[in-house]
């Protein structure tokens, strides 16, 4: 794609061109699709811009309210609402988890606690059993299984990135933990959502499909070296063989779909305006976070060798740290990347957060997505 047919929309602070100097090579060198990136900066938006298709069939193209599926980004947003219910007493994180939610004790789970549940040291990476994806989207027998089952390793000995199984442990756990017993769609929407003004759903209206980006999967050739018996493979499309990185994530069944590990839908400025309401003086007077709350949130509970994904990942409270963010990320950060490329993170030292998101997935199990990677790498660069 040469530079004239790059039309990128929106604003970019003085200071800040380079980002969006970054964000043109995203799809004149690495083959993006269509994609939006934000910032802020001390509060305040410093860039916000965006490019490409949002359908590439249609040619339709990627507008200032296009959302899309952020995958484990949504991750994040779960874990935000973990930590408020810990700010409020609800939910402690040295508690064991089957002190919310007894049917957890079984199998030998009995000690495992909040904590190591939210940093993926609970070793049930893995759902065991037989599902079809309409149970597994239903919700109630996902979480009976995994309630059920033996941890593959021992609890707090190692961690092994839970890529769809937090979205139930974490959520069930939430509900239970909850004074009203909201599901976490609904604590989204009323207590992030709603004081922010964002766009972003854990299960969107079908009245606002239209402004869906269509996701272009990778080549099938991407995940070939992956052994289908593995621990990755299991977790990656798990439950049973039931979730793939395809166009299954196109449909109606999967936006509407309340899966607090992978089906929050957004745009990048929403997931970036959650994350700088976590910092900071917040935005526009909203901190939706006490700082001791981030503190706790974000110290290391694991880091090392992952039992998952084989390579070195590091965990707070259910938020990603460094090493597992774009590596240009300050010491202090915390966030959390999606499947594909796509990230979100806060710097409270810098006093930035920011987001990438896009529909052209790319799979690289040796490197970090370099589209992401020189994004973030502008935006420091810029802090001048």
């Amino acid at each position: 794609m040469v530079e004239s047919m790059v039309e990128v929309g929106g604003f970019v602070a003085n200071g800040f061109e380079p980002v969006r100097d970054a964000f043109v090579r995203n799809f004149q060198k690495r083959n993006d699709v269509g994609a939006a990136f934000c910032a802020y900066r001390n509060g305040e938006v410093v860039v916000d811009i965006w490019g490409g298709l949002a359908d590439a069939t249609t040619k339709r193209p990627w507008a200032s309210d296009t959302v899309a599926i952020g995958f484990s980004m949504t991750k994040g947003v779960t874990a935000t609402v973990a930590n408020w219910l810990m700010e409020r007493d609800w939910l402690d994180p040295h508690a064991p988890v089957a002190q919310y939610w007894p049917e957890f004790g079984a199998n030998g789970k009995q000690a495992i606690t909040v904590a190591e549940l939210l940093s993926h040291q609970a070793g049930l990476a893995v759902i065991e059993g037989e599902f079809s994806l309409d149970a597994a989207l239903s919700w109630d027998p996902v979480v009976a299984a995994l309630a059920a089952q033996a941890p593959q390793w021992e609890p707090g000995t190692a961690h092994g990135y839970h890529l769809r199984s937090f979205g139930w442990l974490a959520g069930e756990l939430i509900q239970r933990c909850d004074p009203q017993h909201r599901r976490v769609a609904q604590i989204i929407a009323q207590e992030i959502v709603a004081p922010l003004g964002l766009d972003l759903w854990l299960g969107i209206p079908e009245t606002l499909e239209p402004r869906v980006a269509r996701l272009v999967p990778p080549p099938t050739s991407n995940f070939d070296i992956i052994p289908k018996d593995s621990d990755i493979w299991r977790a990656m499309t798990g439950p049973d063989s039931q979730f793939g990185y395809n166009d299954m994530w196109n449909s109606r069944q999967l936006h509407e779909a309340e899966l607090p590990s992978s089906s929050g839908i957004g745009t990048a400025k929403a997931f970036a305006t959650m994350y700088a309401a976590l910092i900071g003086d917040g935005v526009n007077g909203i901190r939706l976070l006490l700082p001791e709350t981030i503190e706790r949130a974000t110290q290391v509970q694991t880091r090392g060798p992952d039992r998952i994904i084989i390579r070195d990942t590091a965990f707070g409270l259910g938020f990603m740290l460094p090493p597992t963010l774009p590596s240009n990320c300050g010491p202090k950060s915390f966030g959390h990347g999606g499947a594909g490329g796509s990230c979100a993170f806060a710097d409270p030292e810098s006093n930035i957060a920011a987001c990438y998101l896009m529909n052209g997935l790319q799979f690289d199990f040796e490197r970090a997505d370099m589209r992401s990677e020189t994004l973030v790498r502008a935006l420091y660069q810029s802090l001048g």
